[in-house]
């Protein structure tokens, strides 16, 4: 699944992941002070752009240059490493040009919120008929909305078409990896169907998942700075009182509550899924047979794999009955939750409309970033499930035991029935 489209996945992904956290110490460290002492200085949070000119900020310019030097030292050094892997260009180059391509669409969020505050404001005035407020001044910040409406949709349409072609590439790395190895292969259950439609599917779901979790990393480098710093609006917090840094906060409990809530509650879905692909493949494949021999797929045997697959949903269905009850009651809760915890300082008329638009977003994104496992929860779920059924093939091209949901597949094609089926 990963080595044949990177090269030395573990090396790599561990060497990321090192390199990574090397290169963000080094900018807080010694680049950040660097750039601000060379006229790259940082602009204040109340004094940024709200239109395009944002992106040209000395502070901006600077990080891009010390993104782009660390991408080529990493994708260079191992570009040299694997000069003869087939699809290092798209591995190595097009994995480093996504991660840029999502921080820069973070970006465009971080220009919309600053955009929020004088829109808020000028709509708090204007709904309160303070004096001096014109229609144009309306037009003039919508206008700017357009302009960053705009480039959003020229980069998101852009990096959609770029990510579709960087997971069918690693689709078709895998199918030539695995036809390559058929011999070995052919005997395990549903092996046409991993090859084609596990494949298809592994490759299709890691394009939502992958982008997801790149695009909540990054969304937790550029808003963390963001909501500490509006954090000094909140007065104060219900039953707590006044907490330094509390927007943080706030965000981290509610993410870790959900994250740990949905864990619990999905813990038994992903075999149950397995089981699911494993047990409908079954009765597809007897059917498949019967098309072509009168003596397949009688009665009987159909009867037999069909009451497995009703009974795998069944099991399915209560399973995810509760799992839903905590998914729903948790996405109720959280529409109110921010709210909730502003209420005293809203109160207080500590914040204008404008901030509070500001502090919401801001929250949002942050708390939807710490919720990466809670919003994939299900879809991470169908990964997982798709997983094992490939790890099949990467036993049996190792010549290693198959796992033991397909060893009993094998074991029921002998003769040995087992209880469940």
């Amino acid at each position: 699944m990963f080595h044949s489209f990177f090269p030395q996945p573990k090396a790599f992904f561990t060497s990321l992941v090192v390199w990574t956290l090397i290169s963000i110490a080094g900018w807080y460290l010694f680049a950040a002070g660097l750039g601000a002492s060379l006229g790259f200085a940082p602009v204040a949070e109340e004094q940024q752009p709200i239109d395009l000119s944002f992106f040209l900020l000395p502070e901006n310019v600077w990080f891009y240059s010390y993104f782009f030097l660390s991408a080529v030292i990493f994708c260079g050094a191992w570009h040299l490493k694997a000069l003869r892997h087939p699809w290092k260009l798209w591995s190595i180059w097009g994995s480093a040009l996504i991660i840029f391509v999502t921080y820069f669409g973070v970006q465009i969020t971080v220009v919309i919120n600053n955009w929020r505050r004088p829109f808020g404001d000028l709509l708090q005035n204007a709904l309160s008929k303070q004096p001096g407020i014109s229609v144009d001044n309306f037009y003039s910040l919508m206008w700017i909305f357009c302009q960053i409406a705009f480039l959003s949709m020229f980069v998101s349409i852009m990096t959609d078409f770029f990510t579709s072609h960087y997971i069918f590439r690693w689709r078709t790395a895998m199918n030539n990896f695995y036809m390559s190895k058929w011999e070995k292969l052919r005997h395990i259950e549903g092996a046409s169907q991993r090859v084609q439609e596990d494949t298809m599917r592994f490759s299709s779901t890691l394009e939502g998942l992958g982008i997801s979790l790149i695009n909540s990393v990054m969304t937790l480098v550029v808003f963390l700075p963001i909501l500490l710093a509006l954090s000094h609006y909140v007065t104060e917090l219900p039953f707590v009182g006044p907490v330094a840094n509390s927007l943080f906060w706030l965000a981290l409990f509610w993410s870790a509550f959900g994250t740990v809530l949905l864990a619990v509650a999905g813990v038994k879905l992903p075999g149950l899924n397995f089981r699911n692909q494993r047990v409908e493949a079954a009765y597809r494949k007897e059917l498949v047979y019967g098309e072509d021999h009168a003596e397949r797929a009688q009665p009987l045997t159909v009867s037999e794999l069909f009451g497995n697959v009703r009974r795998n949903y069944y099991r399915m269905y209560f399973h995810y009955m509760y799992f839903n009850v905590a998914r729903y009651f948790y996405i109720q809760a959280d529409a109110l939750f921010v709210v909730f915890m502003l209420v005293p300082t809203i109160v207080a008329g500590a914040i204008t409309y404008g901030i509070f638009q500001q502090i919401s977003t801001a929250f949002g994104q942050v708390s939807n970033s710490f919720q990466y496992l809670v919003n994939s929860w299900t879809t991470i779920i169908e990964l997982l499930s798709i997983h094992k059924r490939l790890k099949a093939f990467e036993a049996a091209i190792d010549d290693e035991p198959l796992p033991d949901i397909d060893q009993r597949y094998l074991e029921r094609d002998a003769g040995v029935v087992h209880a469940d089926g």
